[in-house]
């Protein structure tokens, strides 16, 4: 059994994602912690799973350089994680209450902007995306 922010799964968690600035992941590196500002302002990091992080990015981030995923390992968090929708959707996303410890951060990939402004998931994780799996929690 797999628990991780109070709640107890059969099987360990897939990666879940954060889309970053190159430079806040470098200051993070420097500092052994991930703060994004919506720490401070939300009291969360917000994160995605594979199958929302397009849709995230393409609403949030268009034609915004620079970024890159952080692939986050939910087992190695020092903070908890919550899959919960704040904003009245039907889509949990994962949370992490707290800051992210840069030893929790597995890999990092270059998300570029595409010509037209959007954004396609990194062919690393496209292969490691099951299409049979669309829902947030059955991510678990």
């Amino acid at each position: 059994m797999f628990a991780t922010g109070g709640i107890t799964f059969g099987m360990a968690p897939q990666m879940i994602l954060h889309i970053a600035s190159k430079a806040e992941w470098h200051k993070a590196i420097d500092s052994g912690s991930y703060q994004p500002p919506s720490l401070k302002s939300a009291g969360f990091v917000h994160c995605s799973t594979a199958q929302q992080v397009i849709a995230v990015a393409n609403s949030n981030f268009r034609g915004k350089a620079g970024l890159v995923l952080l692939c986050i390992d939910p087992s190695r968090l020092k903070a908890s994680v919550k899959y919960e929708n704040l904003e009245g959707g039907a889509s949990l996303f994962p949370h992490i209450y707290g800051p992210v410890n840069t030893g929790a951060v597995v890999e990092i990939l270059d998300f570029a902007v595409q010509s037209d402004g959007t954004f396609q998931l990194p062919a690393k994780l496209t292969t490691a995306t099951s299409p049979a799996s669309t829902s947030p929690v059955a991510d678990y």
